[in-house]
């Protein structure tokens, strides 16, 4: 069975989610995990869009995170500022995230790379990661690896992750940060006591020396790598469903 890198990193996304927990989904490829995981293995995971849908039951993959669909069959038809103060009174389990850079920390930048005066490419910069990254419980981020877009520095810190090892000391509540980094290469975890990316397993048909070549910082590598499994024929024809015009999955 043929599938793409980024149909692997969708399917693994898809499977972290649990049911009955709540998601605030942001724009890409998180749309489209969180749909799989509500099609096949969460059907009571509460979608959180930034417009303001509350729960909906999506019939296709929105546009973007502001369409309509986000609304389809919602609990709740609301507004930004209601949707991120749900996130305030701790009512979201999960942050699910893009990023174009990530440092060792879990910190995100989605709004310049290079100078800021003079960027090399300006970004659509945060909407509402930053407050989804600062208030939800767990944060997942979804983003395809290489030594450009994981980086010992951030070219602009959009969104917290665990700053310089501790958020709490910069009155981010207590308890929350990143949880998954998800690539094509792998998934990553953080260190308890650091603070720091580490592997938490490998996806089929990759090694250590993929991780190593494709971070400009120190990964930590446990003694022994896991092994994620692929996508399955269930999987791969759902994500067709979803997406039958690939709007979201690159075929690389």
């Amino acid at each position: 069975m043929e599938y793409s890198d980024t149909e692997y990193m969708v399917c693994v996304a898809a499977r972290i989610l649990e049911d009955r927990k709540s998601v605030f989904v942001g724009t890409g490829m998180p749309v489209l995990a969180a749909c799989l995981a509500q099609r096949l293995y969460a059907p009571n995971l509460v979608l959180v869009f930034e417009a303001g849908g509350i729960a909906p039951k999506l019939p296709r993959i929105p546009i973007s995170v502001g369409e309509s669909a986000t609304f389809y069959k919602a609990v709740m038809a609301s507004s930004m500022d209601y949707v991120m103060s749900l996130a305030q009174m701790g009512y979201v389990d999960y942050g699910f995230l893009g990023a174009a850079q990530i440092d060792p920390y879990g910190n995100i930048n989605t709004t310049v790379i290079g100078d800021w005066e003079k960027p090399k490419v300006r970004l659509p910069g945060s909407g509402g990661a930053n407050d989804v990254a600062s208030l939800s419980w767990r944060n997942i981020v979804l983003m395809r690896q290489d030594k450009l877009r994981f980086v010992e520095k951030l070219d602009f810190l959009t969104t917290p992750g665990y700053l310089d090892g501790s958020r709490e000391s910069s009155g981010l509540p207590e308890g929350t940060g990143p949880y998954r980094v998800i690539t094509q290469i792998g998934v990553y975890g953080f260190d308890e006591q650091t603070k720091r990316m580490k592997l938490l397993a490998l996806h089929e048909g990759r090694n250590v020396e993929d991780v190593l070549n494709n971070s400009s910082f120190e990964i930590i590598i446990p003694e022994e790598v896991e092994y994620t499994e692929p996508p399955t024929r269930e999987e791969i024809d759902t994500l067709k469903e979803l997406d039958p015009d690939g709007i979201l999955i690159r075929k690389k």
